[in-house]
């Protein structure tokens, strides 16, 4: 790429066309921005009007992008414009091709607009990111993408990231690596929507009618906010028979569900019935606790085709805690795992300012608790 500058009024060169405005300018009151590829028509426009004079605007001298009223940003009247090698790709379609590429299921383009394309939520859903391979590729200078956070719950048409290029045309080697990084594996950024999910609750112990119709109301509230159906709250006492026999047909049969949630298991003791019924399913715990508070003492567990998703206590339900962070991504159909959980770890701190984080139900909830509260233990 190499720079031309040329003064309006006289002959322009024909290389002229094609040619990148490489500072906003305003001709006649038509405002012609930064970016701009010149047309025939364009150039025969710059050869026929008066000279421009500088600009005596405050901030002339300023940061590109401010428009000249009547005037080019360059000094004693030129006009700099940007002429691209052959193997110069420019802002917009080199945003768009990269868009393109970062851009996984689930999501949906805005743009170009000023090498700036916008990716959308096409469903309500959550947010993957591969933060990883998104750092990597913003490592190559001057490709952009930035993004929310990864496991973050979304809306449809809710804005997830952006892909923008810096300067106004980038060499096409530079773009092909970041493209041959983009599609090196799973899409780095894409939206898992929500799916019908069968989900049951076992509840391992006892509670004060308030207590438990608070405890049912609190869970309800987020399965079917989410679009899955609750098919049953059951209470089970310090039995593990009790507990196996309440769990089986949750996991297996006609009557199976996709998800369980569970509370007041302890999660310390291997013995505690739920424990050893769902080991008796031929299951097991993938997660004993996630690196996120509140909800540390969340646990993950699988058995066949069902997720099981527990908390300490009913008591946290009525807050928004990490379980509120893993719910949503296994109705999405994502399965329990440890991987999963140690996702949490990065941006695990739950404090009121990360409610954005969560569902909007969770706005509903009791406030998150400060950093030092403990979690609630059985």
């Amino acid at each position: 790429m190499k720079t031309l500058r040329i003064i309006p009024g006289r002959t322009v060169p024909p290389e002229a066309v094609g040619a990148v405005l490489a500072r906003d300018l305003e001709i006649d009151g038509q405002r012609w921005s930064k970016g701009r590829r010149l047309t025939p028509a364009d150039a025969g426009r710059l050869a026929g009007i008066g000279a421009l004079e500088p600009s005596h605007h405050p901030g002339a001298g300023g940061a590109a992008g401010e428009a000249r009223s009547g005037r080019d940003a360059g000094a004693s009247g030129s006009v700099t414009l940007l002429v691209l090698d052959a193997d110069d790709v420019h802002e917009d379609d080199a945003a768009l091709r990269l868009a393109r590429a970062v851009a996984g299921p689930g999501v949906e383009l805005r743009g170009p607009a000023s090498s700036r394309v916008d990716l959308l939520a096409a469903a309500d859903g959550v947010l993957r990111v591969r933060t990883a391979a998104v750092e990597r590729l913003d490592r190559i200078d001057p490709l952009l993408v930035f993004t929310l956070y990864d496991g973050q719950t979304v809306g449809a048409g809710e804005l997830v990231a952006s892909v923008k290029v810096g300067p106004h045309a980038v060499p096409g080697a530079v773009l092909d690596r970041g493209l041959a990084l983009a599609r090196r594996g799973a899409p780095l950024v894409r939206v898992m929507p929500f799916v019908p999910r069968r989900v049951a609750a076992v509840v391992r112990e006892a509670l004060r009618p308030q207590d438990r119709e608070r405890f049912e109301r609190g869970i309800a509230l987020r399965v079917e906010s989410l679009g899955s159906t609750l098919t049953g709250v059951t209470y089970v006492r310090d039995d593990p028979d009790e507990a196996f026999a309440v769990l089986r047909p949750l996991v297996r049969g006609s009557g199976k569900v996709d998800l369980v949630l569970t509370a007041g298991a302890a999660l310390t003791d291997p013995t505690d019935p739920l424990f050893v019924a769902i080991g008796r399913l031929r299951g097991r715990v993938v997660r004993h606790g996630v690196p996120a508070h509140p909800g540390s003492m969340v646990w993950l567990a699988r058995a066949g085709s069902t997720d099981v998703l527990g908390l300490a206590s009913c008591g946290a339900y009525s807050r928004a805690t990490a379980a509120d962070l893993l719910l949503p991504r296994l109705l999405t159909g994502e399965r329990a795992s440890g991987a999963m959980a140690a996702s949490l770890g990065h941006g695990g701190v739950l404090i009121a300012a990360m409610r954005f984080r969560f569902p909007p139900y969770a706005r509903m909830l009791e406030p998150l608790s400060p950093g030092g509260a403990r979690d609630t233990q059985p």
